[in-house]
């Protein structure tokens, strides 16, 4: 059995994101000791920007006439997709950047579906995959930036209901309450979701090894 994972923070030393993703897999080790542990980290190692352009575009050029560009590319879209596929367990951490999906892990997304091709639906049909994700401020019913977050419907959609696999969301928000004047007053709140999304991290971890 083993276990994908994958990070997309830009700052994989101070990740939110990461420190979640973490607890989960040393959970997931615990119970599998010795079990594969497959990594891919967006942030520090980004995909090409124009791979998901040059997969795209070989799909309507005959294969005697594609670039070896292209043929890179295909290659790298199905090894991405071949990841997902492989692992028995999926673990993604994703956090909010700029009220969306971060461009490094949109493109991984769009290189996957490119890679899967007509398999792209339900690529990860019933598989135990979870889904941690942050976000720097709040943004829950009666804030101020309530539906501003583009992201987690988003991811929900794709990795739920498009790939359909059997999916977990971790969420954790205020990570930077510590740090921004202007969340001073909710640092309380802030340390009791942490607390909570440490210890929803630890029981999905140890829910993913038992399927």
């Amino acid at each position: 059995m083993s276990l994908f994972r994958l990070d997309a923070s830009i700052l994989p030393g101070t990740s939110a994101g990461a420190e979640l993703a973490d607890l989960l897999e040393a959970e997931w080790t615990a119970a599998r000791p010795g079990e594969p542990v497959v990594r891919r980290n967006l942030g520090t190692d980004p995909l090409p920007a124009d791979a998901w352009t040059l997969a795209t575009t070989a799909g309507f050029t005959p294969e005697g006439e594609r670039t070896q560009a292209q043929r890179d590319a295909l290659a790298l879209a199905a090894d991405l997709a071949a990841e997902l596929t492989d692992a028995n367990a999926v673990l993604l951490a994703v956090p909010l950047y700029n009220f969306g999906v971060s461009q490094h892990f949109k493109t991984w997304i769009d290189l996957v579906v490119a890679g899967a091709g007509p398999a792209a639906a339900g690529l990860l049909k019933d598989k135990p995959t979870a889904l941690v994700t942050v976000r720097g401020g709040g943004y829950g019913p009666g804030t101020p930036r309530e539906g501003w977050d583009h992201s987690t419907p988003y991811l929900r959609r794709i990795l739920g209901d498009y790939w359909q696999a059997d999916l977990t969301v971790i969420e954790r928000e205020l990570t930077l309450a510590a740090i921004n004047p202007a969340l001073e007053g909710l640092k309380d709140v802030a340390a009791q979701l942490h607390t909570e999304a440490k210890a929803a991290a630890r029981d999905t971890g140890r829910i993913l090894a038992a399927e």
